[in-house]
């Protein structure tokens, strides 16, 4: 049977044939411990987002919490259709080609890494985008940013992810099997699929775009808050309650971007450097090399990073909801409280000392005198 007809490629094959050679470096409690926390992180923020939304009056609070919702949903999502099948290839001895026999899995998986990655990133911007406009240009927010404008906003970031990783199944560009054999994503290497140099070239381009527009935004959103807050300076309660939610606010910002640069920017960078090299990572550990050169051995390199990017890429979708929401609720005020304490116990001591001192000067003059008085 050709491998046509078994629906693998000769990539697919090759990769199937250096599953011994993979099987050291990999294990299956990576993705099942993947899946599990990111299954618990986003149910637990969608729970947190409904009991919320259900509250809030608030249209602006409604269209932030519709945000972060769609977001968990999606990195949910993303978890539970592509999962599973990464620990099957694990327990089938990272043979992809015995549990896809006629490589239409090859395909449903990229769409899925496609869109998931894609609207993930969408979000972030689109979040990010709202905030900046609701604290520098509060008045035009409140006019115009409706909650059914956010709904549409939502569904269309959805059908541009969703058609944009379809083009594959169109004809335009191509999901490959990549190393070690257990998922499946964009082709970077030389393919005569039509279209698939820009087509890899735009989702990394895409990603990039993202990215920036997420950090420019929160940029400016710090920004804006810190003058607000300057303004606000006082002993009133408004004013600390303010300062107070600036600093939740700044630190919680100051992680989202952290998290997106940790994750994402070594695989869009180096899909466009191996786009650019016309190197793919099913090109790894070929049984057929006989001796390590300089070569295989940069190569080999590529695909360990390779393979280390696209979990780092996963694993935001474990550390969305974590950033968005459940670090503010359940760590940043406590760390704020703590903050405070420490503050105002430092204060205290501070003024206890001060006092100390003070009566000890008192009781040194008031001898000083008894002794000159004795003396007279």
């Amino acid at each position: 049977m050709t491998a046509k007809a078994t629906g693998c490629t000769n990539a697919s094959i090759q990769v199937c044939e250096n599953k011994t050679n993979a099987g050291g470096n990999v294990s299956v409690g990576f993705p099942i411990s993947m899946m599990v926390t990111g299954v618990v992180g986003n149910s637990l923020a969608l729970i947190l987002v409904y009991i919320s939304y259900r509250k809030k009056e608030n249209r602006r609070k409604k269209s932030f919490l519709l945000f972060i919702g769609s977001l968990a949903l999606t990195d949910l999502f993303g978890q539970l259709l592509t999962s599973p099948v990464v620990i099957s290839v694990y327990l089938a001895d990272l043979n992809w080609c015995a549990i896809d026999t006629t490589g239409k899995l090859c395909k449903y998986f990229g769409v899925c890494m496609t869109t998931f990655g894609l609207c993930s990133l969408f979000l972030a911007s689109a979040m990010a985008l709202e905030r900046a406009m609701a604290i520098t240009n509060p008045h035009w927010y409140s006019n115009h940013m409706k909650t059914s404008m956010t709904k549409l906003t939502l569904a269309a970031i959805w059908c541009l992810g969703f058609l944009f990783s379809l083009l594959p199944i169109a004809g335009i560009g191509e999901y490959t099997n990549q190393w070690p054999g257990t998922w499946c994503f964009i082709s970077t290497g030389k393919s005569e699929a039509p279209g698939n140099v820009f087509f890899a070239i735009t989702f990394a381009v895409l990603g990039i775009f993202s990215l920036l527009v997420t950090l420019s935004c929160n940029v400016m959103t710090i920004r804006g808050l810190i003058i607000r807050c300057k303004t606000k300076t006082g002993a009133s309660q408004s004013s600390k309650q303010w300062e107070r939610l600036t600093t939740e606010t700044v630190i919680q910002l100051l992680g989202i971007m952290c998290v997106l640069i940790i994750c994402w920017s070594p695989l869009l960078l180096l899909l466009l450097r191996m786009i650019y090299s016309q190197v793919s990572s099913q090109e790894c550990k070929s049984t057929n090399t006989t001796s390590i050169s300089i070569q295989s051995k940069v190569s080999n390199l590529d695909c360990d990073f390779f393979l280390t990017a696209i979990r780092l890429a996963s694993l935001n979708q474990i550390l969305d909801p974590w950033v968005y929401l459940l670090l503010r609720e359940i760590l940043l005020r406590k760390f704020c409280i703590m903050a405070n304490a420490v503050s105002n116990c430092s204060v205290e001591d501070q003024k206890g000392s001060q006092t100390a001192l003070d009566a000890l000067n008192k009781q040194n003059q008031h001898g000083n005198n008894i002794c000159k008085a004795t003396s007279n």
